[in-house]
């Protein structure tokens, strides 16, 4: 059985002969054979169920032809072990019962039992090192995003309590970020050690933040997690979310492998902002998946273009995939990423990969 790990050498800024490919929020609606299972089982239900949860990480590596899977699961699976009571709910999002205001609230969030509360997680990662032949990229969410959801009770478009938290009682936030900070190691440790091949901390709504306040309130945490986890081998990524760009140059000393770009800001200046120390990841707008094929690979193709400019990246979307888009065309244009980076792969001259 060939294993296919271009993927970690990208991450690891080694040589390639092709651009490696993978899509966040592949495994989803944009799937009919999907769709079918979310007509029986919610998400929640799915991820309690590894045969099925591993079934569908492999839907899109079988379907697209990508060059890693990533689990499917949810950033919110671990909340309910340090004592948050949620759920998903159609059409809204995660959905806190009791939220987090207080110090109190705070006080009563208890250290996260990988195996004990989560061990359906850590068997899907098993089912899938077994079963796959690419790298299985597993992920938590980093304290940010899930403290917006703690704080607001819901998904939000200003995160007005979530700043207001942060502004008004700094301490409790500390906190906060503290404990947010130890789940994440403590799951990203208990995912490796089941078998995950990299690891991505998905920081999806730190895009609000100015940064000054990212520097203060949310750099300190993310050092220390990229810090207590640098011992393990496997790549790690870090994804600040859409509209991040501006943060881009405070990561530059993150222990990170990669960093994950959205589309508001190019893969070259992406490079430029975050330093030379990084692989980058990205970063095709999803909406353009809407477009017909050849607006499409004429979108791509300036993308790789830039990519291949350096050792160390990874084609994606800027975030993703939305339930509108086709099936078809993201086979297609895995398949035109593929050739048309070996192509001009190899027609590179001998040395300009390592510049």
């Amino acid at each position: 059985m060939n294993y296919n790990d271009l993927f970690l050498r990208s991450c690891r800024k080694e040589k390639v002969d092709t651009i490696p490919v993978w899509y966040m929020r592949q495994a989803g609606r944009y799937d009919p054979e999907y769709r079918r299972i979310k007509e029986k089982y919610s998400l929640l239900e799915i991820c309690a169920i590894p045969e099925l949860a591993a079934e569908v990480t492999l839907m899109p590596v079988k379907k697209l032809g990508v060059d890693a899977a990533i689990l499917y699961s949810d950033i919110m699976n671990p909340v309910a072990s340090i004592g948050i009571d949620f759920d998903i709910v159609k059409n809204v999002g995660p959905v806190i019962y009791n939220p987090i205001r207080s110090a109190q609230d705070v006080e009563r969030l208890r250290p996260i039992d990988v195996e004990g509360d989560l061990p359906h997680i850590l068997e899907t990662i098993r089912i899938l090192d077994r079963e796959l032949t690419v790298p299985l990229i597993s992920f938590v969410g980093a304290p940010f995003t899930i403290a917006s959801y703690l704080i607001e009770g819901k998904p939000s478009k200003n995160y007005l309590k979530t700043k207001a938290l942060m502004y008004s009682q700094p301490d409790v936030w500390r906190s906060l970020m503290e404990k947010l900070g130890n789940m994440a190691v403590a799951y990203i440790r208990a995912q490796v050690a089941a078998g995950a091949k990299a690891v991505q901390l998905f920081d999806s709504w730190v895009g609000a933040l100015s940064p000054d306040d990212f520097r203060q309130y949310v750099l300190p945490v993310l050092s220390r997690i990229f810090t207590e986890i640098a011992d393990l081998p496997q790549p790690k990524i870090y994804f600040p979310g859409v509209g991040s760009g501006e943060l881009l140059a405070e990561l530059r000393e993150l222990q990170a492998d990669v960093i994950g770009l959205d589309w508001r800001v190019s893969i070259r200046e992406g490079r430029r902002r975050v330093g030379e120390k990084f692989a980058v990841q990205g970063n095709l707008d999803p909406t353009v998946l809407t477009a017909p094929m050849s607006v499409i690979e004429q979108y791509a193709k300036q993308i790789v273009d830039q990519g291949m400019e350096k050792p160390g990246y990874v084609f994606n979307l800027g975030h993703g995939v939305f339930p509108e888009a086709s099936l078809d065309k993201l086979k297609a244009l895995t398949a035109f990423v593929h050739q048309y980076s070996a192509a001009a792969l190899q027609q590179q001259p001998e040395g300009r990969e390592a510049r």
